[in-house]
This record gives C-alpha cells, structure tokens and sequence, in this order.
C-alpha cells in the first residue's frame, strides 16, 4: 500500500490537502480534506487500462464554485427537509433553505463545504484517511454539538470502505452519505446510459413535484423500478413512467434494499468489463442517474451533460422526520451513530 498527500489549493489560505492512496493491484483514491471529496477513482478495466471512473475537477476553485456535490460527504441530513422545518421533543428547528424554501444535503454549511481535519493511518494491508469535524449547536439550524468522522478505507482486496461516526450532545437529525458519481466507462468515455444495474430492492419511495417523498411506499415489481435482475438506466430515462419524467426523465429514488452486506447493488459497464459491488448495513440507496448535469460545467476538458454520471447514495430514507413510517434519522442525546458502506471493483 502506498499513500501521499501534497496540496490541492487553497481556500481562505487555508490548505486544502489531496491523498493519494494506492494498492498492488492498480486501484487508486484521491480524495481532498475540502468536503471529504473523492476527487478521483482509478481502476483498470479488463485490458489492463487504468482510467478515472468518477466525475470531479482539477482545482479547488470549480468545487468551491460549481459543483453538484461531486464526491463529496453530504449531511448532517442527506437529501430534502420539506421547508427545512423539523421539530424534536417539543422543539421546532428552522434549518436553512438552500433549494427553494426546502433544505438540502445539510444546507450553506454542510459538510461537503467544510474544511475537515485528517489523520493518515497506514497499515500492511490497507490505508485509512480519517477526516473529523466538529460542527458547532446551530450550524445551519441544527441543535446539539457534533463531532463526525468519516473513514476512507482502501485495501488490497480492492475495497473502498466509507465509516461513519457521529456523536452528538443534544438529540438531533444525522444521515450522511456520500455523493460520488460514478462512470465505469473510464475517463467519461460514454455517459452511463448503457450500464446495468442490479439492485436488491421491490420497494421505491413516491415524489412529489418537488422531488420530497410523498410518503407512499411504491411497488417497484413488474415497473421499470424493478432492478432485481438488472436493468439498464436508458430504460429508465426513455420510460413514461410518470415518476421517471417527474425527475426530469430518469432516477433520483429512494429504493429500499431487501438485504445488507449481500451484494445487494450491482452496477456493471459491459463495454469496458468493470463491475462495482456496493453493500451497505443502510436501510436505502438513492440513486440519482445525473438527470440534470446539463449546463456550463466542464468535467476535466469534458462538457456535462445529462446522464454522465450516477450515484448510489446509500442512507436512511430522505425527509424521515416528516414520515413516521419511515426509517428515523434521530439521534439521540448522548447517543452515537455508526454506519458503513463498502465499495468493491472488479473486471468481468
């Protein structure tokens, strides 16, 4: 195993450092301590060729300025709070409104928009980057003091192993995920259209025009939400689904999994072999098929567009304080919260 780390930019004179973590069998992670971001991930596919299969940018200024996330650790909350309002025993919490009049991916000062402390822990089969944070009693609306860590861990079984740790003085809301999007084609070859994937699921979670759950939990069997025997996501995108052309002709749902750690997500690229494994101990994973990358962005000399790149943002189902029947993403007073999400690569 082999790590460095050399700087990436800066903000507010502030540092911003890039690790670079590589194992025996060519796998590689880049990744920034600004919002945790996984700048990059290289794997071969099955002629050998070592190549990026995620979307991010060069310079810190583009993720400062215009990024969707790109890779980053999203929360406290993942996902949408209807009008950012919540309330906890007995206590109504306004948090900030960053889309529309609803909160999103943990507001203004979210974790993919702060500078996280590391630590580099190096051991004979694999490399950790622990990033912490400490987000202070009404950061972006929340009660309660936080600390959080995230682990990267790579080894050489070609696994990405992502740990959560939240702690919290004060009962509040906590679901963290991460936002990378992924292209197994290899250095944006291709857009994702023409992937498959696999996922264990026969429930999905119902939007609004809003793209807030509705609070109905859907049948996915026999729809082009059913991803049991795989699926590829042009039919998604070409459906007329009414929940498919809501999200701007595609995915951007909560599916909930039938089972953890058991090869539950399986996305795959025919053309170029490479196959990713997800599994998770999460209750759900949304994924989001890049439905709306279109516009000025240039992804490293690439202009965006529309299905370049999906995410597998697994975590508790979104908006959960306003639907009861839902997952919770309360923790409690005193009470901790951990979670884990290992990504294996693979050629086929």
């Amino acid at each position: 195993m082999d790590v460095t780390k050399e700087v990436f930019g800066y903000i507010d004179d502030q540092p911003v450092t890039l690790y670079t973590i590589k194992n025996d069998n060519g796998l590689q992670v880049e990744c920034i301590n600004y919002g945790g971001i996984i700048t990059k991930i290289l794997t071969t596919d099955r002629d050998g060729n070592l190549e990026n299969i995620v979307l991010g940018y060069d310079t810190i200024q583009e993720y400062e300025k215009n990024s969707p996330y790109f890779g980053a650790v999203v929360g406290r909350v993942a996902g949408r709070i209807k009008e950012g309002k919540f309330s906890l025993e007995g206590n109504t919490y306004q948090v900030t409104q960053n889309e529309n009049q609803h909160h999103l991916h943990g507001g203004y000062k979210g974790f993919s928009q702060v500078l996280w402390d590391t630590n580099v822990i190096e051991k004979e089969n694999e490399v950790t980057i622990e990033f912490s944070y400490f987000s202070p009693d009404g950061e972006d609306g929340y009660p309660g003091n936080l600390q959080m860590n995230v682990k990267y861990t790579v080894n050489h079984d070609n696994e990405l192993i992502i740990s959560y740790y939240g702690f919290c003085d004060q009962t509040s809301l906590l679901n963290v995920t991460n936002h990378t999007y992924f292209n197994l084609s290899g250095n944006l070859k291709r857009d994702v259209l023409d992937h498959e994937l696999t996922i264990n699921s026969d429930k999905f979670i119902e939007l609004n025009e809003e793209l807030l759950p509705t609070g109905k939990i859907a049948d996915a069997r026999n729809t082009v939400f059913d991803f049991r025997k795989g699926r590829k996501i042009r039919e998604g995108v070409h459906s007329t689904h009414p929940q498919n052309i809501l999200v701007k002709k595609g995915y951007d749902h909560p599916f909930l999994l039938n089972a953890n750690h058991q090869n539950e997500i399986i996305l795959a690229d025919q053309d170029s072999g490479r196959t990713l494994i997800v599994e998770t101990d999460e209750p759900s994973v949304v994924l989001y098929t890049g439905n709306k990358l279109e516009g000025e962005l240039s992804i490293r000399g690439t202009k965006a567009r529309n299905y370049l790149g999906l995410c597998l943002e697994t975590q508790a189902p979104p908006d959960s304080i306003h639907q009861p029947h839902f997952q919770s993403a309360i923790i409690k007073k005193g009470k901790s919260y951990e979670t884990k999400t290992k990504y294996l690569f693979t050629v086929e």
